[in-house]
């Protein structure tokens, strides 16, 4: 082997100007720049209207000025709220939350030591249970616009009569649109719509959040000249197989190509956006073919089968785009693969209007009766789902007992834990619309329990489905019945503890309940992974008894149990009727909820840290999930680092709230070794390691924040036992590295004092520039970074301090 040149020695750095920078970083809530400055008169120094630096206007040019900053550093305000909140027309991005969860299940994978094959076989099939929710909802609104309204509704003379706006597509009408291939080829073009706007959205969207490109494409290299960590896609050589040439692999998010995967999303969005065409090709071209088959038609049947060929063949080409490449890491994915992004899209559209046009042909004989086969369809997505989740977990777990970690959650089926619910809430959504537009068409009538009912309604089961929802709603109570108990005797017991941590002030009964009662339900953050595992495996139980009762019966759980007990044919129609407005009313509460959430900044903190998890990842498994807000938020602090760095060679202290606290940790990660040793790290209310060290080990475990305490220059973190979404960051080192201080006293007082003579709040997640101990640590990791600039005269560095005051701390917490 050739012995490996050397860099090239840098050039000497510029002396230190002594100035210091400390970036805030706001938290779900959202802030302005005012709140968190703490000053109305503030200036953008870089950035849009979506996402920005601010700061105060008499710190404008600071870094010009450093011996104006002894005693207080620069602030600036980096405001990314504009990329997750909006007006109301947002909440429709919560309709995609399905798409948004599955691609979660991606990042969930266990922590996998060179176990490169296991990884990619898990991204395969998390992507492929993400391609079939993308096949469930464009079969969903074929279901609606093809079978219920075009065929169903438009063939009964009955049903068409009470909507007038289905006349010319009336079989009574005898019009030219009346022949049942041309009403579906007319109805096609809503569930076409459907896919051409979610193409749009995912396009228009990446130009908008995503697309912004890492600092230095030069970095690539410098992380891994080998590529040796690349696990997600073919091509990277394991490097277990050869331990001699192992070497320390870069963390994840430290590699240049992480916020950066334009080639797999384009790739992914090409295949997805064809899935959705072929399928509402095979829901047209289907009916027509049979009918060519089982009559006198005068539509040669080689027309059909021929389209038929080109959706399989063009469906087969779909899956292996999704099975073949994952995300490259390593370095930035800027190629694009024209031909196929093009092409494939192109050739599923193209089949469609094949489709269009055959079964639009004149077929005077043909008659529309009951509903269009889509049973077998629907049942096979749900098996393959099912089957696809098996796999999935059985994977998982084995990526587990290879490294596992103690607090990863559910023992490494996280991934599939959630994959399932992506499932669940995929059917739940899709027949709840179904069932909805169902029942509105056939008026008084129950579709398909035969009595009064004028149409079929919707497949069997998506009733069945429907009936399963009360069944595990009951079943939930019992571990919820079970936390309220056991969270009361938790803070039943906290009481001494809190007394005599407020000693020697006399005892409150009322006021140590009440910190009790917080304390205590904060803590069931920690118990949300055993909820999220038993609803999925409840599902998953529940669904398969759902196929197998619709499979057996062919009928709804109504009918399939006439003639048993009569306690039982009373609780199966009950639970038909219940699941199927549970699932209506749940579906208006689901989209009225976001609307409001983001109008009301309360509603927004209650919910927006999942919403913001969600996400925060790019999108590696569904293309058209909701635009990852991080691919410009962690680019715009990277490269605001890198600049101050480079260009003032002074002290930084990246100051992070809540979600905040992981935008700043991952564009720290990002920065140059050289960029990183002048950096220190303060978080604060942060779930970096709660939530996302238990949740995505493979990116934020013990080992990744370990390595990240190790590489920045000082890193804090402050936490409260009254905060439900912070958390310690439980680094497992030899010494103790010391990032953790808390639990912070909340409230500061217990009761009324005489420097405090009103009630003091319990803060809980906010407001944690009040406590003393903030102001305290941020100023040690000042120290820590290096020393200050010589003081002035002491009247002139009173005055000067008196009259910037705390405003440098400011508030980064919404």
């Amino acid at each position: 082997m050739a012995p490996a040149i050397p860099p090239p020695l840098p050039s000497p750095p510029p002396p230190d100007s002594g100035a210091a920078l400390e970036l805030l970083v706001h938290g779900v809530g959202g802030a302005t720049p005012q709140e968190m400055l703490g000053d109305p008169r503030t200036v953008r120094v870089t950035g849009d209207a979506t996402a920005a630096v601010y700061r105060r206007t008499e710190d404008a040019h600071g870094e010009k000025h450093p011996e104006r900053y002894r005693d207080e550093p620069v602030a600036e305000a980096y405001c990314w709220s504009g990329l997750t909140s909006g007006n109301g027309s947002r909440a429709l991005w919560l309709l995609l939350l399905p798409f948004m969860v599955v691609n979660l299940a991606h990042w969930m994978r266990p922590t996998a030591a060179g176990r490169t094959r296991a990884v990619r076989l898990y991204g395969v099939v998390v992507r492929l249970v993400a391609l079939s929710l993308t096949v469930l909802l464009t079969a969903a609104a074929c279901e609606v616009a093809l079978d219920l309204v075009a065929w169903q509704c438009a063939g009964t003379p009955a049903c068409s009569d009470r909507r007038s706006w289905l006349g010319f597509l009336s079989a009574r009408q005898d019009g030219w649109w009346s022949q049942p291939g041309r009403r579906l080829a007319l109805a096609a073009v809503v569930p076409a719509a459907l896919v051409g706007l979610l193409w749009y959205l995912s396009n228009r969207t990446w130009s908008a959040y995503e697309s912004q490109s890492p600092l230095d494409a030069t970095d690539a290299d410098a992380c891994d000249p080998d590529g040796a960590e690349e696990v997600h896609g073919p091509g990277a050589p394991d490097i277990s197989d050869d331990p001699e040439s192992a070497r320390p692999v870069p963390p994840a998010l430290s590699r240049p190509g992480f916020w950066y995967g334009r080639r797999l999303v384009a790739r992914l969005r090409a295949a997805h956006t064809a899935a959705g065409f072929l399928t509402v090709a095979a829901a047209v071209t289907g009916a027509a073919a049979r009918h060519d088959r089982t009559a006198d038609s005068p539509v040669p049947q080689v027309l059909g089968a021929v389209i038929e060929g080109g959706i399989v063949l063009c469906a087969a080409v779909a899956v292996w785009v999704v099975c073949r490449r994952g995300r490259s890491e390593s370095a930035r994915d800027t190629r694009l693969d024209g031909a196929l992004i093009t092409y494939l899209p192109g050739s599923a559209l193209a089949l469609l209007g094949l489709a269009v046009l055959h079964a639009g042909w004149s077929r005077p004989e043909w008659v529309s009766s009951g509903s269009l086969p889509g049973e077998t369809a629907f049942r096979l997505l749900a098996l393959g789902q099912g089957l696809l989740v098996v796999i999935l977990a059985l994977v998982a777990r084995s990526l587990y007992r290879r490294t596992p970690e103690p607090r990863t959650t559910l023992y490494g089926l996280g991934g599939p834990s959630v994959a399932m619910l992506a499932c669940a809430l995929g059917g739940v959504m899709t027949g709840g619309v179904a069932q909805r537009v169902a029942d509105w068409l056939d008026g008084p009538g129950t579709p398909g329990m035969g009595h009064g009912a004028i149409i079929e309604g919707p497949p069997v089961l998506l009733s069945w489905q429907a009936s399963v929802i009360p069944v595990l709603l009951l079943l939930l109570l019992v571990p919820v019945v079970f936390l309220v108990v056991r969270t009361a005797r938790r803070a039943r017991r906290m009481g001494p503890d809190i007394e005599a941590e407020y000693a020697p002030e006399p005892p409150d009964p009322a006021r140590t309940r009440r910190i009790a009662r917080i304390r205590a339900t904060a803590a069931l953050t920690d118990s949300a992974p055993w909820i999220v595992g038993v609803v999925s495996a409840a599902t998953l139980f529940l669904g398969a008894a759902a196929v197998v009762g619709s499979w057996t019966s062919g009928e709804v759980p109504g009918l399939a149990t006439d003639g048993a007990a009569p306690p039982v044919e009373s609780l199966a129609q009950a639970a038909q009727s219940t699941g199927s407005w549970l699932i209506g009313f749940g579906f208006i509460l689901f989209v009225a909820g976001g609307r409001r959430a983001y109008r009301d900044a309360s509603a927004r903190r209650t919910i927006g840290i999942l919403w913001d998890v969600g996400t925060f990842w790019p999108r590696a498994a569904h293309p058209f999930a909701p635009p990852c807000y991080a691919e410009r938020a962690v680019p715009d602090l990277t490269s605001r680092m890198c600049a101050w760095t480079s260009t003032t060679r002074g002290r930084l202290v990246i100051s992070g709230h809540s979600q905040g606290s992981v935008l700043a940790a991952a564009a720290v990660w990002q920065l140059p070794d050289s960029a990183r040793r002048r950096v220190g790290l303060l978080t604060y209310g942060s779930p970096i390691e709660r939530l996302y060290g238990r949740w995505f080990p493979a990116y934020f475990g013990a080992v990744p924040l370990l390595g990240l305490n190790r590489s920045v220059h000082c890193w804090r973190n402050l936490w409260r036992a009254t905060d439900p979404i912070g958390g310690p960051v439980r680094l497992g080192a030899d010494p103790d590295p010391g990032v953790d201080r808390g639990p912070l006293k909340d409230p500061l007082a217990y009761g009324r004092t005489t420097a405090l003579p009103l009630p003091e709040p319990i803060l809980g997640h906010s407001d944690y520039q009040a406590d003393p101990v903030f102001a305290k640590e941020r100023g040690a990791l000042l120290d820590e970074l290096g020393p200050r600039l010589p003081r002035q005269a002491e009247g002139e560095g009173r005055l000067q301090k008196g009259q910037r005051g705390q405003k440098s701390s400011g508030r980064s917490s919404g």
